[in-house]
């Protein structure tokens, strides 16, 4: 076992909402639990005692209490928490009612504002009432095409005091983009920004609203929040046209200035839906991922109180688009009492090290960024331990793709020596983790330091066996409370099973490759599918063909990721029609049309031309096999391809040798 790169004091230890959990579960269950270890082990064997526990730990709000904690079945799937339940997500989230600062907001511009516990009550308030005289009603769905702004959240709680369902994706989403989702959940309501921030410039949004809008024929009103042109109210006409203008209106026209009726929360059994959220779409249309109300809180709940030690008060942050679900992690930290400290812009502008300089100006004691970002901001050269004053910083939390070992060193060499640097994993699906920090243990380098409390995550080989040493399937044994109460329109819940349990009947497959070290903490490797992640970002391969294969001079195209410098990077072929080859004219057309309809993260950084492109026998092209090639790895079970020797065109090519 590796030497501890940090490991906490006694005195943190003694004062971690851990270590009170654990003496509570000692204390209800006559328990002798001494370490965190004893305390997982008793969290998966005991799962009732254990959820129960959190429920009353974490305070949870409900207008009926449950009549049993777990109704078990003969599926992962049907199984059943807090059975007959009622409670409001929302009235949990502003519990919460006095002038303390319940959210912090700051753009790249160095715009600045501040809203209150009690301020932000009065607002949902004020929108729930705009929602209720439109007609909005439990279970309608409302979508957000917003940036990362404190109306992007109050819409949301709004939302979910009413009972319906809340889905956004953020503004750099294309037109094509945010159909692929919002088409499949037929929205009664578009919340908008009129532009956003990025790296210096200002986009405007509101032709891509007008045309999503076009698009959405279930939408009956269109909410539109002037962000960065707030004196600019353009006649609608020039973007919305004559269509659209009457479903047409401003936030503040919306919401009004009035005093409004006290805010009402709807009393909702445990699973009601709360978020649609949605898969990266690899291989089609984005999976609609549904998420209940009662377990997205009590296991964010679980994750900030016991994983974070987040306290009432402490400043919270986390780099995120609220088309990521760590917005939707972020937001959850209202339900403790803290500051959440939003940002919008680019994490490196008007520096590589913006975010140090936010944490050190906001005094941010949980800090959250990608390792990417981490990655990027080493290879800089600049080192805030000189530069920053980090003094409240006591947490890093770091996802999207693995932390590695060198960014560990980083960290502790020119960041902070003191802080608790928790590299964690989960995603959509789950709209948590699986792997976790945890503030009163110590922290090996290249490791996430532990599995999540009443998670019964182990890895598996290819029989489903549990391995003790080796990489393998990250897989789930037990049921969990936020796992999907369903995929949109997938009453059968056919879509459902085959994407989380299709490898081992009733174990949920994560899909990443991984291993549990000596230390009892996980090392994951990457995906184990075609999903692209470059910078932490989730991308499905159909997204990008979706825009590639317009081109009339391409045929077909395949996309993998490579490893280059310690980062994934895209590499897209094409093949392209007889007699053409590709120009620089055509990669920077490609490019834009990405970056344009998609996002700057779906943009290759290498475009390649090839003959063919190797498929399966039943015709599907295989990105894993490619990718493997690339990657100088071996291509496993060769006699599934019809066409073998296409991926000889992929091997040893020059324009991957060098950046």
């Amino acid at each position: 076992m590796n030497s501890p790169m940090w490991t906490p004091s006694e005195e943190s230890v003694e004062r971690s909402h851990m270590t009170a959990f654990r003496r509570e579960a000692n204390i209800r269950y006559r328990l002798e639990l001494s370490d965190y270890k004893q305390l997982f082990q008793w969290s998966i064997n005991n799962p009732e005692r254990f959820w129960g526990l959190m429920w009353d730990f974490g305070g949870v709000i409900a207008e009926k209490p449950a009549s049993s904690v777990l109704d078990k079945s003969d599926h992962m799937i049907n199984v059943n928490w807090f059975v007959g339940a009622r409670l409001n997500f929302a009235r949990n989230l502003l519990r919460f009612n006095d002038d303390s600062d319940a959210i912090i907001f700051t753009d790249e511009t160095g715009f600045r504002r501040t809203i209150t516990y009690s301020k932000l009550r009065k607002s949902v308030g004020r929108l729930q009432h705009a929602l209720h005289s439109l007609g909005v009603r439990s279970g309608d769905r409302i979508a957000g095409y917003l940036p990362n702004l404190p109306e992007t959240i109050i819409a949301m709680l709004a939302t979910a005091s009413i009972g319906a369902i809340w889905s956004s994706c953020s503004s750099e989403f294309g037109v094509q983009g945010a159909l692929d989702r919002f088409s499949q959940i037929e929205p009664k309501v578009l919340f908008g920004a009129d532009g956003y921030y990025y790296e210096g410039k200002k986009f405007d949004s509101r032709a891509r609203i007008a045309q999503i809008s076009a698009n959405l024929t279930s939408v009956e009103k269109i909410v539109l929040i002037p962000y960065v042109e707030p004196d600019d109210q353009t006649a609608l006409s020039e973007f919305m046209g004559k269509e659209l203008a009457g479903k047409f209106t401003y936030w503040e026209d919306f919401v009004g200035t009035e005093e409004t009726p006290e805010l009402v929360f709807e009393s909702l059994p445990f699973n009601h839906p709360l978020y649609i959220m949605f898969s990266s779409g690899t291989t089609g249309k984005p999976k609609s991922i549904v998420h209940g109300a009662g377990g997205t809180l009590i296991q964010h709940l679980k994750e900030h109180l016991l994983h974070t030690d987040l306290k009432r008060g402490d400043r919270f942050f986390y780099y995120t688009t609220c088309g990521w679900m760590m917005w939707n992690w972020l937001v959850s930290g209202l339900a403790t009492g803290a500051t959440l400290i939003l940002y919008e812009g680019s994490p490196t502008y008007p520096n590589p090290g913006a975010l140090f300089d936010l944490a050190e100006k906001e005094n941010i004691n949980i800090l959250g960024t990608s390792a990417r970002y981490i990655s990027a901001v080493e290879k800089t050269g600049i080192k805030p331990i000189e530069t920053n004053q980090l003094t409240e910083l006591r947490m890093i939390l770091s996802t999207g793709s693995p932390l590695l070992p060198d960014n560990f060193d980083y960290i502790y060499r020119d960041v902070k020596s003191d802080v608790c640097l928790s590299s964690i994993s989960g995603g959509t699906d789950i709209i948590s983790c699986f792997a976790l920090g945890n503030p009163s243990s110590s922290v090996y380098r290249g490791e996430l330091q532990t599995r999540g409390l009443g998670m019964d995550v182990q890895v598996l080989d290819d029989t489903g066996k549990s391995l003790n040493i080796g990489k393998g399937e990250l897989s789930c044994l037990s049921p969990f409370p936020s796992a999907p109460v369903g995929f949109w329109n997938d009453e059968d819940n056919t879509k459902y099973k085959k994407a989380y349990y299709d490898r081992f009947p009733d174990i949920w497959s994560h899909g990443d490759w991984a291993e549990i070290t000596k230390s009892d903490g996980i090392i994951i490797y990457g995906r184990s599918d075609a999903t692209l992640n470059p910078g932490g970002v989730r991308i499905g391969a159909a997204e990008i063909y979706r825009e590639v294969e317009w081109f009339e001079e391409i045929i077909e195209s395949i996309v993998v990721s490579q490893l280059f410098d310690n980062q994934e990077r895209i590499v897209l072929f094409v093949k392209l029609k007889d007699g053409l080859s590709i120009t620089e004219e055509l990669k920077t057309s490609i490019r834009k049309r990405l970056r344009k309809n998609a996002t700057h993260h779906h943009v290759p950084e290498k475009i390649i031309s090839v003959p063919d492109i190797p498929r399966t026998i039943s015709g599907k092209i295989v990105e894993i096999a490619v990718r493997n090639v690339v990657n100088g790895n071996k291509v496993k079970n060769l006699s599934s391809l019809a066409n073998p020797e296409a991926l000889d065109y992929f091997r040893n090519l020059p324009d991957l040798k060098y950046s």
